[in-house]
């Protein structure tokens, strides 16, 4: 095999990086490795772990030299309820500082590409009607977590034109798929019990991108020439209302979705008045992304339809469930 068809991974125990890990184990075309954070992280057949320490994880030598692409999917993520002292600064510490350090070495090492793993928070929290966000639009990031993806773009493509090392960046929606865990979980959760929710008026428009949508893209972004030094968002390119996406993955689970029809105007007024605005107007707003760059770019189209995603979404949830 040629040893400059190695590919460096990082997060290979997240949702994402563990799920490209996966996909990419099952080809012979190339070499993989993954960053781990412990002895003993699962990985595919044929991984090989690179252990990092856990303080400042990329602050030291890696093993780079014969790697051609690096796919960054490690990160600090957003968390609902940052127990931090200064959220910004310690966002900025592993999303910035790590990511950069990790570039550098990268670039002096010869690697050809930088996949990195963004978030559709650099653009902002919610779209306006009719108005869908896009790669040109002004980054607009509202908490630390989005301000630090933001800069750690920033840094890259300024590493990029520095050294001519290649840097593919990606802005992906909500990432749902068997094993999602947070919120969709969550909601799979309330639905499959039955349990009655206040959210059948919700008229809102919302991006969503599946795991295998998602993966599929990165993937292509590899080697894909036109993909150099471009931002690209990601769905699933159909956009759904809350309630849409309540009803479609009740029916997935097989649980009618009992929803009620509670205005989203007095949703936000109890929202506000119990402290969870936040939720509120995640629930409420619209977040949508148009893809056509992505798509014309990169001759690339979504090739898991949404109503295929949500059952294998619902199914792996079933099982998760047995005992």
């Amino acid at each position: 095999m040629d040893a400059h068809r190695t590919l460096f991974v990082t997060g290979a125990s997240g949702f994402i990086g563990g799920g490209l890990l996966a996909r990419l184990a099952t080809r012979n075309d190339m070499r993989l490795m993954a960053a781990v954070r412990e002895v003993g992280v699962a990985l595919p057949k044929g991984v090989a772990p690179v252990l990092l320490p856990v303080v400042e994880p990329f602050a030291g030598k890696l093993p780079l030299d014969a790697v051609r692409v690096v796919v960054h999917c490690a990160a600090r993520v957003h968390v609902m309820h940052d127990q931090a002292g200064d959220p910004l600064a310690a966002f900025r510490r592993v999303n910035v500082e790590g990511t950069l350090a990790l570039a550098r070495q990268a670039a002096a090492a010869g690697v050809k590409r930088f996949v990195f793993i963004s978030s559709i928070k650099v653009n902002g929290e919610a779209s306006e009607p009719g108005r869908p966000f896009t790669p040109e639009d002004v980054p607009a990031p509202v908490d630390a977590y989005g301000q630090s993806k933001w800069e750690a773009e920033q840094g890259l493509l300024a590493l990029a034109a520095q050294t001519g090392m290649e840097v593919v960046i990606i802005r992906p929606v909500l990432v749902y798929g068997p094993g999602v865990k947070a919120n969709f979980r969550s909601m799979m959760g309330w639905l499959n019990k039955g349990l009655p929710l206040p959210l059948g008026a919700i008229g809102n428009r919302r991006s969503l991108v599946a795991l295998d949508n998602l993966l599929d893209l990165i993937v292509t972004c590899i080697e894909h020439p036109a993909a150099i030094n471009q931002v690209l968002l990601v769905s699933d390119d159909e956009d759904l209302s809350t309630t849409e996406l309540l009803r479609r993955m009740g029916k997935a689970l097989g649980k009618p979705a009992r929803l009620v029809p509670v205005p989203a105007a007095l949703l936000r007024i109890g929202a506000a008045l119990l402290g969870r605005r936040a939720v509120a107007q995640r629930l409420c707003d619209s977040l949508q992304v148009d893809i056509r760059k992505t798509r014309a770019l990169l001759q690339w189209t979504p090739p898991l339809g949404v109503e295929a995603a949500l059952g294998k979404t619902a199914d792996s949830f079933l099982e998760s469930l047995k005992p």
